[in-house]
């Protein structure tokens, strides 16, 4: 229920209110406003009825919650959530560039890209994958605590806070003292204990979209985490598999849209594995910038044709400049600044 106060309702009479719904065993949010304080009530409706809100003086209006995920609705929060990466807010008036190898697999290797990424100046993180899921059991799957060490020390070296993925309920605790962000992969967006373990965390975390989920199992899966106490998420959308085998997977622009529709929260675009062709990743993040993308995320590697996984939708180094010299005029007309 969204409880809407009249103008001018102190703050202690508003967490009166809070109290009272939170000792009927619902979660209580508190929202204050410019104009008017907002209060929220997630679970039972039939419970709060008790409580005779509608007579209650302070109270302008009462509203049902209809989306089925409330906390990341739009209908309890209208305006734009910021997560904070860094010094950087995704979600503000930047577009927000994240770019790195997709595996961390040497100190050479890693060092090479983040001084390149770094030289450029426009990405404000790095990302690298330490533990890497991957489909067949023979591939590179990642060096591990090495692999977070090499990216701590990257981090030193350029500033750049770092964004790795996390794949096991397990790993988070370790995870959280080397990274900035966990990022959650295609693979485990419904991976529910992951999710619950990241939302006890206050790091930021990149939700990817399931190959095969629909934009309510992704804000679904965004619930999950806001509701166990971390209100920090960013949402990816990073393609989905249907019937068309020329690219490695669809990129869904038209979900971008729609959450920026139904979600407060802040929205990303990999056009690297939306696309996984290297010369479609500059268009497609045009395209992103122009449908209200909050920023992209992006596979970089100075020798793309030596990496160890997905080297065949990484940039170079004069491909990822190219990118970013393109992808400016795009920003600039959707109102963000690059």
């Amino acid at each position: 229920m969204i409880i809407i106060l009249k103008a001018g309702v102190a703050e202690a009479d508003a967490k009166q209110l809070l109290e009272k719904i939170e000792g009927l065993g619902l979660k209580p949010l508190y929202m204050p406003g410019v104009e008017r304080t907002v209060l929220g009530a997630i679970g039972d409706e039939r419970i709060l009825a008790s409580l005779h809100l509608d007579s209650d003086p302070r109270v302008d209006e009462l509203k049902p919650i209809l989306s089925s995920y409330k906390l990341v609705s739009r209908e309890l929060n209208p305006i734009d959530s910021h997560v904070m990466l860094g010094n950087h807010a995704v979600g503000g008036e930047r577009f927000t560039v994240i770019a790195g190898p997709c595996g961390v697999e040497s100190k050479e290797q890693l060092f090479s890209v983040a001084d390149m990424i770094k030289q450029q100046g426009e990405a404000v993180a790095l990302r690298g994958g330490a533990f890497k899921p991957r489909t067949s059991p023979y591939s590179f799957q990642g060096l591990g605590e090495e692999g977070l060490k090499l990216l701590q020390q990257a981090k030193q070296r350029t500033g750049l806070p770092i964004v790795s993925e996390v794949i096991d309920a397990n790993d988070v605790e370790l995870m959280a003292q080397y990274v900035d962000c966990f990022q959650i992969g295609t693979r485990n967006m419904q991976n529910y204990r992951l999710l619950e373990a990241v939302g006890k965390q206050q790091i930021p975390v990149l939700l990817k979209r399931g190959m095969s989920a629909t934009i309510e199992e992704l804000l679904l899966a965004a619930e999950y985490i806001v509701n166990s106490g971390n209100p920090n998420v960013i949402l990816c959308e990073r393609g989905i598999r249907t019937f068309e085998t020329a690219t490695r997977n669809t990129l869904d622009l038209n979900a971008v849209a729609y959450l920026k529709q139904k979600t407060h929260l802040p929205v990303l675009v990999d056009p690297s594995h939306g696309t996984g062709v290297r010369e479609l990743i500059a268009p497609l993040s045009y395209a992103a910038a122009a449908v209200g993308a909050d920023g992209i995320i992006v596979e970089s590697h100075l020798n793309p044709c030596e990496a160890l996984s997905d080297g065949h939708q990484a940039l170079d180094a004069e491909q990822y400049a190219a990118l970013l010299d393109g992808l400016r005029p795009f920003v600039h007309a959707a109102g963000k600044l690059l």
